[in-house]
């Protein structure tokens, strides 16, 4: 059993604003409120942007979810089948608006939170619109707040245009360009599958760790669709699996230049949140010598990108696909609940004993992805702290012994 924080000197003891205040309107947030509703708990969600699903507006207008329709409903309101095997970008975006609506616990908009405290009855938080409390926290801003583009030398120097591959934008905008994809993951392999179709002047990916890849679909089944049974098995099982999967579909894919990284592909996510790619056009293009890889970029020089072997690479558009921030250091660095990278120590129903009442939803890949994370997860956190409110035994685990996602 976790025992309350002792309330730190001077913290006032009224009772809270609110049972829970949910940081984030996102997928987290709007699933973890639901599952808080049908259990009558007082519920603020706090968001930060004008509007729901606001990382889905940022993104790129070709994206689709990586995820089957049937693995990416939350819990009461399913896809439409009018949505397709695998949604597009508008559609998701429609689909939480709807779900907000279904949920109906009011978003306030505009509101950003900067600081939490631990409080005598709870939690402390101070956000753009003044003081709020609450009995708990959930944290449900995302894993992929903050676009992340290495210092690389020489990155001032660069004549042509750098961007993350979050602002991918149109793909009319890379015709006849030479084009530089740096990183081949799930992002980086995203936009390569689209920009095969962009009529490049030419098309070039720099590859520090071979990517474990999948097919989108095998002899017409979409393959996304077997997840929940590979996050059944253990890692190294897994990692066969999506190896055969992946040789059986492309072949030996070193023999086409693109590496292969030492950790298979669950091992890669279950340490290190690095999620499997879905090729849609890649590899098809790699295998007719559309693409050419190169190794990691080492720095930039004026006009060209250098890479670690020596090798000048011109460029005019270097796409950097190299991943994501969580951005919480100013809200929560000071609590010790966050790794090196800035991650939480915590999600789902995992417990951080020194911060009892604090949660985090969303802050893990997942092989069947985020949909079906949050609808798990929303609800795991909403059943432990109605449990807690009702003065029942907290029993959640610690981040050593639970299993991510």
């Amino acid at each position: 059993m976790h025992k309350h924080p002792a309330p730190p000197a001077g913290a006032c003891g009224e009772r809270p604003d609110a049972d829970v205040v949910i940081i984030g309107a996102g997928t987290g947030g709007l699933s973890t409120a639901h599952a808080l509703k049908r259990r009558g708990v007082d519920v603020r969600i706090l968001d930060r942007a004008s509007e729901v699903a606001t990382s889905w507006r940022r993104r790129h207008p070709q994206l689709c979810l990586n995820t089957h329709r049937s693995l990416s409903n939350l819990a009461g309101l399913p896809f439409p089948k009018s949505a397709g095997a695998f949604p597009a970008r508008d559609t998701v975006i429609r689909y939480l608006e709807d779900y907000a609506r279904f949920v109906g616990v009011p978003i306030e908009h505009g509101v950003e939170v900067q600081r939490i405290d631990q409080a005598a009855q709870g939690w402390q938080l101070q956000t753009s619109a003044g003081r709020a409390t609450a009995a708990h926290v959930v944290v449900a801003t995302g894993r992929e707040c903050v676009a992340f583009v290495p210092d690389w030398p020489g990155l001032d120097s660069f004549t042509g245009v750098v961007r993350h591959s979050a602002d991918f934008g149109d793909l009319s905008q890379y015709r006849d360009k030479r084009v530089l994809v740096v990183g081949a993951g799930n992002s980086g392999t995203d936009v390569l599958n689209h920009l095969v179709r962009a009529g490049t002047r030419s098309l070039r990916v720099s590859v520090r760790h071979g990517p474990a890849i999948a097919p989108s679909r095998m002899l017409g089944f979409p393959m996304q669709r077997t997840a929940p049974l590979l996050e059944m098995m253990p890692a190294p099982l897994a990692d066969r699996a999506l190896k055969d999967m992946g040789r059986l579909a492309f072949g030996d894919l070193a023999r086409l230049g693109l590496p292969q990284h030492p950790q298979g592909g669950a091992t890669r996510l279950r340490k290190g949140g690095i999620t499997p790619a879905v090729d849609d056009g890649f590899i098809a293009a790699l295998k007719a010598g559309r693409i050419h890889i190169h190794p990691a970029v080492e720095r930039f020089d004026g006009a060209d990108v250098i890479t670690v072997d020596g090798r000048r690479v011109e460029a005019d558009i270097v796409i950097a696909a190299t991943g994501y921030r969580t951005g919480l250091e100013p809200m929560l660095g000071h609590l010790n609940v966050l790794d090196g990278k800035g991650e939480p120590l915590a999600n789902g129903a995992m417990a951080i004993d020194h911060c009892r009442g604090l949660w985090f939803i969303g802050m893990r890949a997942s092989l069947s992805g985020f949909f079906r994370a949050a609808r798990k997860d929303g609800q795991a956190i909403a059943r432990l702290i109605h449990a807690d409110l009702a003065g029942r035994e907290f029993a959640g685990p610690s981040p050593g012994f639970a299993q991510a996602g």
